[in-house]
């Protein structure tokens, strides 16, 4: 990858409710980049196992599911992104509980992995996009040229994916999204194979206290310094 497309890679990543799709939505619009919901794909290959009815301890059919199924991102419109599955799109319907229980059995899967990480850099190889996900600096694009870790306060966490929840219409409990979000730390930071971790020369920001705006404008800010350097 030459040096300018790694100019022109920006890559976020986080632990669930850290703000990281907003974030990263609004950065790639300021930047007039393609942003990759990297969870998106990986949710949509957990919607497309559950709807074939696998078994998601039988790696080989995870795999070969990985492997064949088309996954694509568009914007619409208003430049939001839509996410398809085999031509269909599944944007709200990978937001849904099922998916949510499932996704992080599918995602410590090795092959799996290696499928998708493939697919992401096709998708990121020409630059001018922002990635978000759980190993974008240390295993997509290690060689990014703009970093960030978000993270947040757990309870802050569980707020915030709440109220997306409540927004959304969805009927769920704070204990339960508690409950999910423990399981899903415990699961991206203990699995062996590309577990959510800062990479080592990521920009860490806290957003716990902060606002959606405050945090973009943090990165932005970042960006334009170090554009011309190295």
């Amino acid at each position: 990858m030459s040096s300018f497309r790694k100019q022109n890679i920006v890559a976020i990543d986080g632990p669930a409710g850290a703000g990281k799709s907003t974030v990263a939505r609004l950065v790639a619009k300021r930047l007039k980049y393609f942003y990759i919901d990297t969870g998106a794909m990986y949710r949509a290959l957990t919607l497309k196992a559950l709807q074939e009815g696998i078994d998601f301890k039988d790696e080989k059919a995870l795999e070969k599911v990985s492997a064949s199924t088309a996954i694509q991102l568009h914007k619409d419109r208003n430049g939001n992104l839509r996410v398809f599955l085999d031509g269909n799109d599944v944007t709200e319907r990978i937001r849904d509980k099922d998916v949510n229980l499932h996704i992080s059995l599918l995602s410590k899967v090795k092959a799996v992995r290696n499928n998708m990480v493939a697919r992401q850099r096709n998708m990121g190889k020409k630059g001018r996009v922002v990635l978000e996900g759980r190993d974008i600096g240390t295993v997509v694009f290690p060689q990014a040229r703009y970093k960030f870790y978000l993270d947040a306060d757990f309870h802050e966490r569980v707020k915030r994916r709440y109220r997306e929840f409540i927004l959304k219409g969805k009927r769920i409990s704070l204990s339960a999204v508690k409950r999910d979000l423990l399981r899903r730390d415990r699961s991206d930071k203990l699995r062996k194979i590309a577990p959510l971790k800062k990479a080592s020369d990521a920009v860490y920001i806290d957003t716990t206290n902060l606002g959606i705006e405050e945090v973009v404008e943090i990165i932005l800010n970042y960006v334009k310094a170090n554009t011309h350097q190295r």
